[in-house]
């Protein structure tokens, strides 16, 4: 099936992809940091993940956990562009949203880095995730890609958002300037980010507070003096910390709507947030 592309805006262009439900194993599990696990996901059923398009960074799918005690999910009703209604009478599918930080076709899986935290559904099936145990995957419904020579680059992100600002900075270009900064709870959770970018990465830390109250983001954001040009700004994290930064970016600042994507992946007390309202409007 051919894709959907749509230009969005004057920057940006989405391409969309039939939805469909997928059941596929756990390959392996790799522990990134005391916080982070990388789950490697595949099957047969991931032929014709993404129509065959390589995505981007921002690509996210829903992953379906089987209920406690359960051996597979209870799989949404899907149309052709969006959810069904379930059946109202029998058990609701457990979704959450994450970030496809890797795809490689040529071996049908994906890599999903997971934030371990409290006791959820989802960090206590990252925990206990063993190879052979079975996830449902959903999507993603398209891609966001970003073409053009932007000048400059300032990416950052939490936890949450790790995972794509790792994938995009890699796939930057070679010796643009980018700014990065991620917040995460400590030393320990820093990991080593690789690009031919010409990056100036800082590393800020939350300690003890949970992650999403209270952040030194927003000072790191105010404190830099952006180089001239029209660059290209991203930020994914917890929604209420990121408000305060894109309305600094948006208003303050100025810069057009078109180059600042700020991107809430959750927001603290909120179960499956709908990511793309979670922000707010400028």
């Amino acid at each position: 099936m051919a894709v959907d592309v749509r230009p969005v805006v004057s920057g940006p262009t989405t391409v969309l992809y039939p939805l469909r439900n997928r059941l596929v194993e756990v390959r392996r599990v790799t522990r990134l940091t005391p916080r982070m696990v990388r789950v490697t996901l595949g099957g047969e059923e991931m032929a014709g993940f993404q129509d065959g398009q390589a995505g981007s960074p921002d690509d996210h799918v829903k992953l379906c956990f089987p209920a406690p005690g359960a051996d597979l999910p209870v799989l949404p009703v899907v149309r052709p562009d969006d959810l069904g209604e379930q059946d109202p009478n029998g058990p609701l599918p457990i979704l959450r949203d994450y970030t496809v930080r890797a795809w490689r076709p040529e071996r049908l899986e994906i890599d999903v880095d997971m934030v371990l935290h409290g006791h959820g559904i989802a960090t206590t099936w990252a925990r206990e995730a063993r190879p052979g145990k079975v996830i449902g995957v959903l999507g993603p419904r398209g891609s966001v890609h970003y073409t053009g020579d932007y000048p400059w680059y300032l990416l950052g992100a939490d936890e949450t958002g790790l995972p794509a600002l790792a994938r995009r900075l890699a796939e930057l270009p070679a010796g643009v300037p980018t700014f990065v900064f991620v917040q995460v709870a400590g030393p320990a959770e820093e990991q080593e980010l690789t690009s031919a970018a010409d990056v100036s990465l800082t590393w800020l830390h939350h300690g003890p507070a949970p992650a999403g109250a209270g952040s030194p983001l927003e000072a790191a954001v105010r404190a830099l003096t952006l180089p001239p040009g029209e660059g290209l700004v991203w930020f994914a994290g917890e929604a209420t910390m990121l408000r305060p930064i894109r309305r600094y970016l948006r208003r303050e600042l100025g810069l057009p709507k078109e180059r600042v994507d700020v991107d809430g992946y959750w927001r603290r007390g909120v179960i499956e947030l709908d990511h793309q309202e979670a922000v707010g409007e400028d």
